[in-house]
């Protein structure tokens, strides 16, 4: 509890940083850190005994340890601490941009497989520098030689991020589509479509969709040499979310996209628990200030059993008897929990 701006969102960013290594708001390593400080270290303490920690620098890269024992890379922190989290910003996940449902889709796989996060660090990699390379203007068999060897890499790499992301939509979509019509009062039906950067064939192989985007990438190398960018590949994939069969991003109203977006955490952390075996733990900023008291309380009703939920509010007036009792209630002010 807390008024705005005392910290209540820093600290359940922390917890999300160390459990999935990523923060939702930004992608930079400087806007974590306090302003004037050269770094900034978070640290925690599992139900498992594990004692994690993750050291942050302005200068240089992160560095992890685990009980003491520093790692040699940072995503072998991923998989002690498994959290969901759901954020203000998060209902823009209907009306935003493509790359914020990627971003959700990933980390949801990154939840299931710790080991994905190498996978985008790898991808990331290579299109920044095969971008780079198609902007420097090279030309005859020395460029060709290099885009062939990225292509075949980016290949392989760029089929096996499909594939993770598509089999983990799969999993997730009769789970949404079961939250949606119990928290819609059985009035709306939600698909997810996985809306692939690449043209994929039928068959969900890894070598069949190896092949067709190495040669889509061929095809396509005239076209990207004259943009100076990749125009194909898993970093144009698009998340459709469906309403019957509209587009809720154009015909949604607020109060069925905030469902929308309900329906979608909540699936997450069923098939998080479900393939892991033990709930994650769910992380809620300030979110009950965004729902209407019915849809608050189905929000409640849904998390408040089984899993151990971190909330932030400014008030207490949203939380029924039954939560007040069960809860533990800290206070922050100044960044400080008293």
């Amino acid at each position: 509890m807390g008024a705005n701006g005392e910290g209540k969102s820093n600290l359940l960013e922390a917890v999300e940083l160390l459990g999935s290594l990523r923060s939702h708001r930004t992608g930079s390593d400087r806007d974590l850190i306090r302003h004037g400080e050269p770094g900034a270290v978070l640290g925690c303490r599992t139900a498992g005994g594990d004692r994690l920690r993750l050291q942050l620098r302005r200068q240089g890269g992160r560095q992890a340890s685990r009980n003491g024992r520093t790692l040699e890379r940072q995503q072998d922190l991923l998989g002690s601490l498994r959290c969901v989290g759901f954020s203000a910003l998060d209902l823009d996940l209907v009306r935003g941009e493509p790359a914020l449902r990627r971003h959700w889709l990933d980390r949801v796989v990154l939840q299931l497989e710790p080991l994905y996060g190498e996978l985008l660090s790898r991808y990331g990699r290579l299109l920044r520098q095969r971008s780079q390379l198609l902007r420097r203007g090279l030309g005859g068999a020395e460029l060709a030689g290099l885009l062939d060897a990225f292509d075949q890499q980016m290949a392989l790499t760029g089929t096996r991020l499909h594939r993770r992301r598509h089999r983990a939509l799969r999993r997730l979509e009769p789970l949404a589509a079961a939250w949606q019509e119990r928290l819609s009062g059985g009035r709306e039906q939600l698909r997810l479509r996985y809306c692939s950067g690449s043209e994929l064939p039928g068959e969900e192989a890894e070598e069949p969709w190896r092949a067709a985007l190495a040669s889509q990438l061929a095809a396509q190398r005239p076209e990207e040499l004259r943009l100076g960018q990749c125009g194909i590949g898993p970093h144009r994939d698009e998340v459709a979310l469906l309403l019957g069969e509209q587009p809720a991003r154009r015909y949604g109203s607020a109060g069925q996209q905030r469902t929308l977006v309900l329906a979608l955490k909540l699936a997450e952390l069923e098939l998080v628990g479900s393939v892991v075996g033990a709930p994650p733990l769910l992380l809620l900023d300030d979110v009950l200030a965004e729902l209407d008291p019915t849809r608050q309380q189905l929000l409640l009703e849904a998390v408040g059993g089984g899993h151990q939920c971190l909330v932030s509010a400014t008030h207490l007036e949203a939380f029924s008897g039954g939560w007040r009792r069960h809860c533990q209630v800290v206070r922050m002010q100044a960044g400080r929990v008293g």
